[in-house]
């Protein structure tokens, strides 16, 4: 379903998935004069504490979902693992923003990689492995380490192992599940940088400027802006993101994580993307004049972009576990907290982050 009006104020936002992005898609829609109805099989998801409209069922639930389409007027998501059947069954009802093309390319790694290919955007070389067998050739072809993965998902280091030795190969193979996977050539990066992206429903595209991330234990530590690459790599980090939303015919916010790999002129490879808002864009919310969650709520409602330009320098750091019970203890004038709501404090569990403005002496 399409169509370009602008949706105006006091319009309900159906948001799949009731996790922090979801609580602060909710938040940048209020702040527009937006009410937000949340659907999430999970009773104590921290966005039901931002919004009186939340429906508590499967992602499978027909009946469930069609009262939800009904009570809103555009939906969108916060999590890209929303079943395609869900997605396809919403979207017949009322606009699914972005659409379900994009899920579906971005919840297959493999078939992520074809579509970026087929766009001539650069990713790790790879191979799909059904078998072992053909795990043994993949790594005959790509060498090791290597890194399997499964295709389907996998985030903050689920669903994915090194191997450094053949003999480590069955194990992995074995460990890991759903089948198919992905044997991923070991990229020797110098650093990761993200690019978050947004597309309107008229076409119109802008940036946010590239955060250098950091990740401890395969969890997003930092993102730095600026990332300490070049003019021209952030220029073409930003062109390869615009391609991306453009061939999809995007709506929204995405993000796009890039290994900058090392040489006389460094390149960019695509390490994954992620049709929703992202973690490493998470900075906006200090230093930038219209920050993601508010420029993915102007895109679904067919408004115009808002600036995205950024007036300071910034560090986000992601709080984990038991981590948070340190914030009252660190905050200073330059520190923004942002807290989850979250009830249960777990051991690799994202429970905040704090927005830390550099500011020069």
């Amino acid at each position: 379903m399409s169509d370009i009006s602008p949706l105006p104020p006091g319009t309900m936002i159906g948001i799949l998935g009731g996790g922090q992005l979801g609580r602060m898609l909710s938040l940048a829609a209020s702040k527009l004069g937006m009410r937000t109805h949340i659907y999430c099989p999970d009773a104590n998801s921290p966005a039901f504490e931002v919004t009186p409209h939340k429906t508590v069922a499967a992602y499978d639930d027909e009946v469930a979902l069609a009262a939800f389409a009904d009570a809103v007027d555009v939906i969108t998501y916060e999590f890209e693992n929303v079943p395609a059947k869900t997605a396809e069954f919403l979207a017949a009802r009322k606009p699914l923003r972005p659409g379900a093309n994009a899920l579906a390319i971005s919840q297959d790694r493999l078939a992520e990689k074809a579509f970026l290919a087929s766009k001539n955007i650069p990713v790790a070389p790879h191979r799909a492995v059904e078998t072992l067998a053909d795990l043994e050739a993949a790594i005959d072809a790509l060498g090791l380490p290597a890194v399997l993965k499964t295709t389907r998902l996998g985030y903050d280091g689920k669903g994915q192992r090194v191997i450094r030795q053949r003999s480590e190969a069955a194990s992995a193979f074995a460990e890991l599940e759903p089948k198919p996977l992905v044997l991923e050539a070991f990229v020797p990066f110098e650093k990761e940088i993200s690019v978050v992206v947004a597309r309107s429903l008229s076409g119109e595209v802008k940036s946010f400027d590239a955060a250098e991330n950091v990740h401890r234990h395969h969890i997003l530590f930092t993102s730095t802006v600026p990332a300490n690459i070049s003019p021209g790599l952030e220029k073409h980090a930003a062109m390869l993101a615009k391609v991306i939303v453009v061939a999809l015919d995007y709506v929204g916010v995405l993000g796009v994580e890039f290994f900058v790999v090392p040489g006389e002129r460094p390149t960019l490879l695509v390490n994954e993307i992620a049709p929703r808002v992202h973690n490493s864009g998470h900075w906006t919310e200090a230093v930038c004049l219209t920050d993601q969650f508010e420029q993915h709520i102007r895109a679904i409602l067919g408004w115009p972009l808002g600036d995205p330009a950024r007036l300071a320098d910034v560090v986000m750091e992601n709080l984990i576990g038991d981590d948070v019970l340190a914030i009252p203890g660190s905050l200073d004038g330059n520190t923004q907290p942002h807290l989850y709501g979250k009830t249960e404090v777990r051991l690799g569990r994202k429970m905040a982050h704090v927005n830390k403005i550099v500011r020069e002496d």
